[in-house]
């Protein structure tokens, strides 16, 4: 996790903590304990707007996420498409709409099998999707030369979500030097992305 999520979720925390106890003490005010003073009450409340104002951008975007619509809708989705390799030659793949998945094994040889995504495992990636801002992502994302791979040719990913009567395809390099955010999204969904199919694979073989 990068720093400014982890500062971003324990501002997020100490918010809804100090929230919680303020109210609490309000609840409480008719008390003759420690927990009845008044004083407290407004050092709790002013602690809570001192931090609301540091996490707002935090809250902001937990809820913009939250709330925000993909251009396409879960009930539309028909098929979901993963493949990775070097260029040309993305071998690697998976397509939800028939179960087949294969991949290259460390002696190059094509091994093939079959595991199917649940609903679950579906709208979860669609998800996920909307949360990196697939939709907003370039379709290309690859760079030309292999200048800072030392001649080596990076590994590419395809990401393809199809719906009903449109879908969105994104080609992503390895190497891609576009904006930081992008690059970390992209790197981020398909980390989500493996997760789950390997949980898919993994459940089949019990």
């Amino acid at each position: 996790m990068a720093a400014s999520d982890s500062s971003g979720l324990f501002l997020l925390l100490a918010f809804a903590a100090l929230l919680l106890f303020t109210v609490f003490l309000v609840f409480k005010r008719s008390s003759q304990g420690v927990f009845g003073s008044k004083l407290l009450i407004f050092i709790s409340a002013g602690l809570t707007i001192i931090v609301f104002f540091f996490a707002k951008g935090p809250i902001t975007g937990y809820y913009k996420t939250m709330f925000r619509d993909a251009p396409y809708s879960f009930t539309n989705l028909q098929s979901f498409v993963f493949k990775y390799g070097v260029k040309d030659s993305l071998f690697n793949q998976y397509d939800s709409a028939t179960g087949e998945y294969q991949y290259l094994n460390r002696s190059d040889s094509l091994i093939k099998s079959h595991f199917s995504l649940t609903t679950s495992d579906l709208l979860y990636l669609h998800h996920k999707a909307v949360e990196a801002g697939f939709w907003d992502f370039p379709a290309k994302e690859v760079n030309i030369d292999t200048v800072n791979t030392n001649g080596i040719k990076p590994t590419e990913y395809l990401i393809q979500f199809n719906y009903r009567g449109k879908s969105k395809t994104v080609l992503f390099s390895a190497n891609y030097n576009g904006p930081q955010p992008i690059v970390e999204a992209n790197q981020l969904l398909i980390t989500e992305i493996q997760q789950v199919l390997k949980a898919a694979q993994e459940r089949q073989k019990k």
